[in-house]
């Protein structure tokens, strides 16, 4: 029974700290997000580059 409460204790305490973060959290204006959508963009043209780059350069040694 008393793991049941640690663990009863520990869900209402996530259960208010959830509650706590979305009251804190504000939705972006159009500006904010576009600039978001804009700097993930980059970072995953960047990342799937440097994999593609990786590849070929294995493809022409003959690791792959």
């Amino acid at each position: 029974m008393n793991k049941f409460k640690q663990l009863w204790i520990k869900l209402k305490s996530f259960m208010a700290e959830s509650a706590r973060v979305i009251k804190v959290t504000k939705k972006p204006n159009k500006e904010t997000f576009k600039t978001i959508v804009k700097v993930s963009a980059m970072g995953m043209a960047v990342i799937g580059a440097i994999g593609f780059a990786i590849s070929i350069v294995g493809t022409l040694i003959g690791i792959a």
